[in-house]
C-alpha cells in the first residue's frame, strides 16, 4: 500500500512539473509614431472625444458616445454619473479644464495611443489623458493619470 501511494505521489510530482512558457512580446512593444506617419482623422477623433469627456466637468453636460466612436466597453463605463463624480474631484483640485496638448503618439501591434497633457486653470494641475484607438478606428480606452515626463512602458496598469 505504501509503495502504491509513493508511486502515485511520484507520478503526480512528475505530471505537475512546470513547463517553460514562451511569450510573444511582439504585442506589447511600443514605438513612437513620427508626425508624418500620423492619421489626421484618427488624431482629430482622439482629440475631440478626449476633450468631450473633460469638458463635461466645465459644462455638466455629457453627450453620450455612440457605436461609431467608441467600443462597447467604453460606452458602458462612461456614464454621466461616473463622470460627475470624477468631475467634482477634478474641479476641486485642478480648477476648470482648458484644453488638451498633444505630447506624443505611440503605436502597439493592436492600438494607437494618443498622449495628451491636460491643461487646467490651477497651476498645481499636472494631469495626463491617454486615448487608445484600436485598429477599427474606435476608441477602446480613455485613461486619466498624473503627468510624468517619461512615457512609461506600462500602459495598462
Amino acid at each position: 500500500m505504501r509503495k502504491a501511494v509513493l508511486i502515485i505521489c511520484l507520478l503526480l510530482l512528475i505530471g505537475c512539473k512546470s513547463k517553460t512558457v514562451s511569450r510573444n512580446t511582439e504585442d506589447i512593444k511600443i514605438k513612437k509614431v513620427l508626425s508624418g506617419e500620423m492619421n489626421p482623422d484618427q488624431q482629430n477623433k482622439a482629440y475631440s472625444l478626449g476633450k468631450r469627456v473633460l469638458e463635461t466637468c466645465n459644462t455638466s453636460k455629457f453627450k453620450p458616445f455612440n457605436e461609431t466612436e467608441v467600443t462597447k466597453s467604453v460606452m458602458d463605463n462612461t456614464s454621466e454619473e461616473h463622470l460627475t463624480k470624477t468631475c467634482i474631484r477634478f474641479r476641486q483640485y485642478y480648477g476648470s479644464f482648458i484644453d488638451l496638448k498633444l505630447d506624443g503618439v505611440y503605436k502597439t501591434k493592436q492600438e494607437t495611443i494618443y498622449r495628451y497633457h491636460a491643461l487646467y486653470t490651477k497651476k498645481v494641475a499636472n494631469k495626463e489623458l491617454r486615448v487608445f484607438v484600436n485598429d477599427e478606428n474606435l476608441v477602446s480606452a480613455i485613461k486619466s493619470m498624473d503627468w510624468d515626463e517619461k512615457f512609461d512602458k506600462q500602459i495598462n496598469e
